[in-house]
């Protein structure tokens, strides 16, 4: 006997909408700002017992990892507005809704930040003004930066650094890569460039990431944001535009 399958019994495969791509962006970009902020902020200047830059380094690829891992399937998990126009200048992504992304992209940041400063002002007294005297783990130069790195370095690094980044994800999600460990190799990636760029510029890479915590770090961040806008999405359309010449040839 021949059984008939219906529409009703079978969970069709469709493409995520919009909606709900940018519904993922948001959460992923949430988790990636407060896991890397929140440590930065209440783990890693504790004394004697703060993980250090290391340990920031470690959270911001471990929460991509967990992110990407989680919303990665519906959105592809950029969770940066460099890597959303990265993937667009490489043909792997429609610039049409690079737009959308990256608004919910700085909704997600500032969503984390804005949790991360109630909880703060919850904290010692004194905790909160602290933090945001210190710029509230936003990313500089001159003075902005953990090492007193000038404008120069800040801006080699964050071009570099980016490009980077694109390339290895342009290259863990080629069709030619082993499928199911992307997110994996991205979070390790990440953690490498963390541990190059804090001590120059607290490590942006990120224009969300940078636009969420300016906004609270004071006059500053603020004065010094566009340098993490413009450097990142510098980098990103290097590796965009040179990744086919580079390394898809076809033979």
């Amino acid at each position: 006997m021949t059984e008939t399958v219906t529409n009703a019994d079978v969970e069709l495969d469709v493409a995520p909408t919009l909606g709900r791509r940018v519904v993922a962006e948001v959460f992923g970009t949430f988790v990636l700002v407060f896991g890397v902020i929140g440590t930065a902020l209440f783990a890693a200047g504790v004394p004697d017992r703060g993980v250090g830059w290391l340990g920031v380094s470690l959270a911001v690829g471990l929460t991509v990892v967990g992110a990407a891992y989680a919303v990665g399937h519906i959105s592809g998990g950029h969770f940066n507005p460099a890597v959303t126009i990265g993937a667009a200048a490489a043909g792997r992504f429609a610039w049409k809704d690079v737009l959308p992304y990256v608004i919910a992209q700085i909704v997600g940041g500032i969503i984390a930040t804005s949790i991360l400063l109630g909880i703060a002002a919850g904290g010692p007294e004194g905790f909160l003004q602290t933090a945001q005297e210190n710029g509230f783990a936003s990313n500089g130069f001159d003075e902005g930066s953990p090492a007193g790195f000038g404008l120069l370095s800040v801006i080699i690094v964050e071009v570099v650094l980016t490009a980077v980044f694109l390339y290895v994800i342009l290259g863990v999600t080629d069709r030619r890569a082993p499928s199911g460990f992307a997110p994996l190799a991205i979070g390790l990636a990440l953690t490498l460039i963390h541990l190059v760029a804090i001590p120059v510029s607290n490590a942006s890479v990120n224009p969300a990431r940078s636009i969420a915590t300016a906004i609270y770090g004071g006059a500053l961040p603020l004065g010094q944001l566009w340098v993490f806008i413009v450097a990142p999405i510098v980098g990103a359309l290097i590796a965009g535009f040179t990744y086919r010449p580079l390394f898809d040839r076809k033979a």
